[in-house]
């Protein structure tokens, strides 16, 4: 099976540059194993979108590792779409209205 496309929702992508730029505020090997982390998971999910648990109906959860972040996506007919780059502190399902 061939690897789906990924697409970011315009407000998840800037999650995840303002989670990169914080860390990069902090720690430079941080963000940098950060934007790993946020590259393994997006391969992981294009390579198999429907092996993550589905949440809220339509939508699926890629927990990060290292980091307090979860990949919120759906998968659409001919791509994937993230939705969110969400920290677990942040009020849960607040990206449902994207």
């Amino acid at each position: 099976m061939a690897d789906f496309p990924v697409r970011f929702h315009p407000s998840a992508e800037e999650e995840a540059n303002n989670a990169w730029s914080w860390y990069a505020e902090h720690s430079a090997s941080a963000a940098a194993a950060f934007l790993v982390e946020l590259d393994a998971a997006v391969f992981a999910i294009s390579e198999a979108p429907s092996r993550w648990p589905r949440i809220h109906g339509r939508y699926r959860r890629f927990p990060m590792r290292k980091f307090p972040f979860s990949i919120v996506y759906a998968v659409r007919r001919e791509f994937v779409e993230v939705m969110a780059v969400a920290h677990y502190r942040r009020k849960p399902g607040y990206w449902r209205v994207r």
